[in-house]
């Protein structure tokens, strides 16, 4: 059994303002996808020019949070929702969800591509081989957090979390920041080296992100006010995971099918 390094959650305190960790992996993700879109905004397949990049983060990063939080509200926080419509702002609870924030940038996206003369598909196949980025921070965020931890094993590497009680589990945040983060940009990050159909790289996203997601649920535990959906082992991770398999598998299939270069 490992041992849990003990990070204090707080990275910065300045008398009453205090600066989390998690906060600070948003703006790596952000970040990321900034300095790595410029250059894929030079490529001469993009729809957008280098300096544009600033300006989808900013929206991108509006689709994330707006999202995000609405999608856990509704997705894994309902009744408490409908009892008290109030709780959607109370942020300070935390409560993020990583499909509402996908459905939050894909909103965005929309909304930028009206601006910039462009589809919301050319953007974010643009911008998909950069996401697992925010993935990667984010999933560190959580194990610094000593969130969202795994089901209870005896494998060497399980870990006690001092939130997650008395027994070891399965480092599920790790599982996910490797796949999630690490695999999944080194394969969009090669697939997008040079053009591909238009829809592909994100159809290839989608496709990869759900398989992987759908794999870690195994190990990590369903949210404690949701439990297991069916079978005494579907948690709602992967109920959401399955239509983006289907869609992004829909995807590849189409855009291979009809092939439309990127500059179309």
């Amino acid at each position: 059994m490992l041992t849990y390094p003990q990070i204090d959650p707080i990275a910065i305190a300045i008398g009453p303002l205090k600066i989390h960790w998690y906060g600070l992996m948003y703006l790596v993700g952000f970040a990321g996808v900034w300095i790595l879109g410029k250059k894929r905004a030079e490529k001469p397949w993009s729809p957008i020019k280098p300096e544009a990049i600033e300006d989808l983060v900013t929206y991108g990063a509006l689709g994330v949070i707006l999202g995000g939080r609405i999608g856990y509200t509704l997705f894994y926080n309902l009744p408490e929702f409908l009892h008290n419509p109030l709780v959607l702002f109370e942020i300070w609870k935390g409560g993020m969800s990583f499909h509402g924030g996908m459905l939050g940038v894909f909103v965005a996206m929309w909304f930028f591509g009206k601006q910039q003369h462009c589809t919301m598909m050319q953007l974010t196949d643009i911008i998909s081989p950069l996401c697992p980025i925010g993935l990667f921070a984010g999933r560190i965020g959580n194990f610094i957090n000593s969130e969202l931890w795994g089901r209870t094993t005896d494998v060497p590497w399980a870990m006690v979390f001092p939130n997650g009680g008395p027994l070891p589990r399965h480092p599920s945040q790790l599982y996910e920041a490797f796949l999630e983060g690490v695999v999944l940009f080194v394969i969009l990050w090669i697939y997008t080296a040079k053009p591909r159909p238009k829809m592909a790289p994100t159809g290839m996203a989608l496709f990869f992100y759900g398989c992987f997601r759908f794999f870690v649920e195994f190990f990590r535990m369903p949210d404690v006010q949701l439990g297991y959906l069916a079978l005494d082992w579907v948690t709602m991770g992967q109920i959401l995971s399955m239509p983006m398999i289907l869609i992004g598998a829909g995807m590849i299939y189409w855009a291979y099918r009809k092939p439309v270069p990127q500059n179309v």
